[in-house]
């Protein structure tokens, strides 16, 4: 079936339907890793968004219940070069192809990606519509994508978050790449409070692997609540959208930093936390979202390779004093790590808990139970 995408800017390439047939539309942003596209399919960062891989084929080795960061696919779409048809893996459960229709989840092929990608890195992420079909018109789909919502201002928390609380029962994924040796683990068993902001699961995995009992929380649960469970530490997740339009998240998590429990944020977690404690965030030209990632510990002058997927940062001259820059990204100097520095609290702006991605920068989640521990 044919299928076209076309971007506000007037812009529109035709290729190939490889998933749902119907007409879906987001922000189109690239993403640069080799590997991992069900995790990137997966994670609920990606809400609202319609993701392009810039590696040429994907889906050589299928599709695993075993690799999902959530219940179900997040993207709004998925661009790719070429879609293999076939699953080349013993622990495929299927084909990326089937996946994709069996999710009602909207994906074109056989487009020129890396001339899509250079556009979106000249000109910033841009509003798309993915539609399939025939006797398609690309200039009313031109039109459509023009007015589409966009990200900025954007809450898209409220369609990712859990609808209640619950207690996480997975456990380490056993990856003996990825094995957290006994010493390296809490003394006890430690209890996390976690504000889902559209949480993947690979997070919980490392925390439970960390000897870390985690229950996790609505976006809209008042600070209150999870401090009521007495943790020894709160974690605020990742998630999609603009952290500007989560006043309701930043006032909670400005009652945590006050707090005194340790508090650890990831991604969009950093960014409501660089806000509680007086920053202000913008929006980056076309993000950063990849495995790639050289990020400085300016700690220790340690460059870290990470996997990052983010459309916003965090100001650093809007920062009070309190608050101090522990990483910075090497592509462009943006902000990667924060630190209160008279309270425990600090957040990344990367994925330590990689899937897909490095593993690098799992240190953290250890760093994060020495400040439990120092407590």
């Amino acid at each position: 079936m044919n299928a076209v995408l076309a971007l506000e800017d007037g812009t529109w390439f035709g290729g190939t339907s490889v998933g749902a047939a119907r007409e879906t539309s987001g922000e189109v942003v690239f993403n640069t890793s080799m590997t991992g596209y069900q995790e990137v399919l997966t994670d609920p960062s990606y809400a609202g968004q319609i993701v392009t891989m810039t590696s040429v084929q994907i889906g050589n080795y299928g599709v695993t219940g075993d690799d999902s960061e959530s219940r179900r696919p997040q993207v709004a779409g998925f661009v790719m070069r070429e879609s293999s048809p076939v699953a080349s893996s013993w622990r495929a459960d299927q084909t990326l192809r089937e996946y994709l229709t069996g999710h009602n989840i909207v994906a074109i092929a056989d487009i020129d990606t890396r001339a899509l990608t250079r556009k979106l890195r000249s000109c910033g992420v841009l509003r798309g519509v993915i539609a399939t079909g025939v006797g398609l018109d690309p200039q009313q789909l031109v039109a459509r994508a023009a007015g589409i919502r966009p990200m900025e201002g954007s809450d898209l928390v409220k369609d990712v978050t859990c609808q209640a609380p619950y207690e996480w029962k997975g456990d380490d994924p056993g990856d003996p790449d990825f094995h957290v040796p006994p010493e390296r683990r809490a003394a006890r068993r430690l209890r996390i409070a976690a504000y889902d902001l559209g949480i993947k699961f690979n997070i919980l995995r490392r925390l439970a692997a960390h000897n870390c009992d985690v229950t996790v929380f609505p976006a809209s649960a008042p600070a209150k609540d999870l401090l009521a469970i007495e943790p020894d530490g709160i974690f605020l997740s990742n998630g999609p959208g603009d952290p500007a339009a989560l006043p309701y998240v930043v006032h909670n998590a400005r009652t945590l930093v006050d707090s005194d429990v340790p508090v650890f944020g990831i991604c969009l977690g950093h960014q409501v936390l660089g806000l509680a404690m007086g920053g202000k965030t913008f929006k980056l030209k076309f993000g950063h979202r990849g495995g790639n990632h050289p990020v400085k510990n300016l700690a220790t002058n340690k460059v870290e390779i990470t996997s990052q997927n983010h459309g916003f940062a965090v100001d650093p001259d809007s920062l009070p004093s309190h608050v101090r820059v522990t990483h910075v990204n090497l592509y462009d100097g943006t902000v990667e790590g924060l630190r209160h520095v008279g309270k425990r609290v600090f957040c990344v702006q990367y994925h330590p808990e990689a899937s897909p991605g490095p593993h690098d920068a799992d240190y953290l989640f250890r760093q994060f139970l020495d400040e439990i521990e120092k407590k």
